[in-house]
């Protein structure tokens, strides 16, 4: 039998306590005799009284009963539950995403994935990592390349379909390059696309990053941190712009992406929120909503490592 894991009686000690009560004892007695309140007493004498013989037999009257309330006036209503239920049906996003888009607190939305069945755990034992921040906005820059296809229609993925020919399937349309800026200690993200992912193009989007991010405020970076890709790590480009703005480059150790973890993140964030998020009829229209969705991420999407506020919420006023 279940049993409560601040219950002060287990069921066999519900059981004596009632009988020391029928043999004559008065509540408050049993209830020092057994170390529980006259009010424990109380409640399982009366509960036992009011049981029938086939509840007492079987023992149904010891298990513990819900402390669910039985009236919830302030529960969300199958109306309410439905824009949630839909958005992580379409987003497959957690509490905390979830928030921003239906505007309910992480708490109500996590009590209505978890009455539906549609929460979940995280399985297994977590790496071991350690987190840092940079006291200031502004001063450490992270970057790194995404890649992602071009298309002119969508594929089987999105429409379950094989229906491309041989000679369409080898005149493949190319990729696009995503070059990303991202400020260590606000989080806030800067993006370009463009067709190829050299040092040149590297270089020139720095450069806008980080007039963008003086535009806002915020003082000249101190270091950008990058992998160790031939963009950052051969470019003259690149070390030219470092140096115009008296910047030192840290290239992360080989095989360690976590140690550039936020700009990482953030790519995952792009791709699943953003890039596959939606069927794009083409590639073009994907590249169009990208400005919209990076003015919700920096301006309005709850960031669960800035308590739950979006990361404009760290550069702003930073002018005094």
């Amino acid at each position: 039998m279940k049993v409560h894991a601040n219950a002060a009686l287990g069921p066999a000690g519900r059981l004596a306590l009632v009988r020391a009560i029928e043999s004559g004892m008065t509540q408050k007695a049993a209830a020092a005799a057994f170390c529980v309140a006259p009010a424990t007493a109380h409640r399982w004498w009366h509960r036992w009284r009011l049981a029938g013989e086939l509840e007492r037999r079987s023992g149904a009257w010891l298990r513990d009963r819900s402390s669910r309330p039985h009236r919830q006036p302030r529960r969300l209503s199958a109306a309410e539950e439905e824009p949630i239920l839909r958005a992580r049906r379409q987003t497959n996003l957690g509490p905390g995403r979830l928030a921003g888009i239906c505007r309910r607190s992480r708490s109500t939305i996590w009590k209505v994935l978890h009455r539906h069945g549609l929460s979940q755990r995280r399985k297994g034992a977590r790496e071991t990592y350690r987190r840092y921040e940079w006291s200031r906005p502004g001063a450490l820059l992270h970057v790194d390349v995404a890649r992602l296809a071009r298309f002119n229609r969508p594929g089987h993925a999105v429409t379950g379909v094989r229906n491309l020919t041989g000679a369409e399937k080898r005149a493949g349309v190319g990729y696009v390059y995503l070059h990303c800026v991202i400020d260590d200690h606000s989080r806030y993200a800067y993006v370009e696309q463009h067709c190829e992912q050299g040092g040149d193009t590297a270089a020139a989007v720095l450069g806008r990053a980080i007039e963008h991010f003086a535009s806002l405020g915020l003082k000249a970076p101190e270091a950008v941190m990058s992998d160790n890709a031939f963009a950052y790590r051969r470019s003259n480009a690149f070390r030219g712009e470092l140096a115009a703005h008296d910047a030192r480059h840290i290239l992360t150790p080989p095989y360690t992406p976590r140690w550039n973890g936020k700009v990482e993140r953030f790519i995952q964030t792009l791709k699943r929120e953003w890039a596959y998020a939606h069927s794009w009829p083409n590639s073009a229209e994907r590249t169009r909503a990208m400005a919209s969705f990076l003015r919700y991420y920096n301006r309005r999407r709850p960031h669960s490592s800035l308590g739950d506020r979006p990361p404009i919420s760290r550069v702003h006023n930073v002018r005094g």
